[in-house]
């Protein structure tokens, strides 16, 4: 089926701008702050000035809609197993040369969004669909504040959990806002020196560290990291040195650090595929380094995808490409060796969704979602 539902809006009103000296609207949700006059739109493309306010021209709007594994975000410890409903927009508020789903967030056709969907259809397709949870990916859910909050909320009465996919790249209002909705969050800590951010995202290093901090120390959302080693870019031994370090001292070492395969595409196609020695290399600097989850991504790698107990080393959770195997942990998440509890939120058995992918298209009757 492929029936769309009522078009969305053209565009929602914003919360988060303000008027500034030069009558122009200065956009108050990322560290980007852009002043725009009427007619004109940010960096993200979908926030934009119209009638002397932000709105936002992607509400209820998406690129599409798909189940994945809970392991794909990357989140090992999050409902390990169970079906996510995933989808995005377009735009995004950053400019990595290095973007690997560049064709929907560098996207600056809006009109290509054909898929729609009201926040409460979203909720009951992932009812129907049999997904405990709803994943705001692709592109970052940053620049779609309102539409995520929106869904979110749907999700929360029909009992499905909220995950972003996010880059961090967000102020203190609108980040208490965004992250007050959701339960897990993937955070992509793209490196650790501010002039990669500089040169390579068009950004800042610090406001990630700090949403980062604030997601942790202030907030009861489960958080894991994502960092995609570029060679020659970000994957030298000093680098990941201090960025794990970092995480161990002022995170702590229960943070899931997930360390993924570049390959080349957008305008970094210059260099090659991460060799899988500089993974294992990175993997073994995080864990002298304290941390108890560190994992190896975008490879095949059985080993050093599972999860360990950091107590007494006994495999808890076997993972090959997204699908789970060994599952070593009693109904009260412990292991079952040494009895020490792993972290996370983890059920009393795993999901058995697998590693399949599963297209679906939402049709005009609320909440109906059917195989693509």
């Amino acid at each position: 089926m492929s029936v769309l539902p009522n078009a969305p809006p053209e565009a929602v009103a914003t919360r988060y701008w303000h008027r500034v000296a030069d009558g122009r609207i200065q956009c108050d949700v990322c560290p980007r702050a852009c002043a725009l006059r009427d007619g004109q739109r940010g960096l993200c493309f979908v926030r934009a000035a119209e009638g002397g306010a932000i709105v936002l021209k992607t509400w209820g709007r998406s690129s599409g809609f798909c189940v994945d594994p809970i392991e794909k975000k990357p989140l090992n410890h999050f409902l390990p197993g169970t079906p996510v409903l995933s989808f995005g927009t377009a735009g995004c508020n950053l400019a990595c040369s290095f973007c690997q789903n560049w064709d929907i967030s560098k996207s600056r056709d809006v009109d290509t969004l054909a898929d729609a969907a009201t926040p409460e259809m979203l909720a009951e397709a992932a009812v129907q669909l049999g997904c405990r949870s709803v994943a705001y990916t692709y592109n970052d859910p940053v620049i779609f504040l309102e539409y995520a909050v929106d869904v979110a909320a749907a999700c929360r009465e029909r009992g499905v959990r909220s995950v972003a996919v996010s880059a961090g790249y967000i102020l203190a209002e609108p980040r208490a806002a965004l992250f007050g909705a959701m339960d897990a969050a993937n955070i992509d800590l793209k490196a650790f020196t501010q002039d990669f951010y500089r040169r390579e995202c068009k950004g800042h290093l610090d406001a990630v560290k700090e949403t980062l901090e604030y997601l942790v120390h202030e907030t009861g959302v489960w958080v894991e990291i994502t960092t995609l080693l570029i060679p020659g870019a970000n994957d030298g031994d000093a680098e990941i040195d201090q960025l794990t370090r970092w995480i161990a001292d002022r995170l702590g070492p229960s943070v899931p650090l997930h360390l993924t395969a570049f390959h080349p595409d957008y305008r970094m196609r210059d260099r090659g595929r991460t060799p899988r020695e500089t993974l294992i290399r990175a993997q073994r600097i995080g864990r002298a380094n304290g941390l108890d989850y560190v994992y190896v991504g975008n490879v095949l790698d059985a080993a050093r995808s599972s999860t360990y107990c950091k107590t007494c080393g006994e495999r808890l959770i076997g993972r090959e490409h997204y699908a789970l195997g060994r599952w070593h942990l009693d109904a009260a998440g412990r292991c079952r060796s040494c009895g020490t509890p792993i972290d996370g939120v983890i059920e009393a058995a795993p999901g058995d969704w697998g590693r399949r992918r599963q297209p679906v298209r939402l049709t005009a009757r609320a909440g109906a979602a059917a195989a693509s």
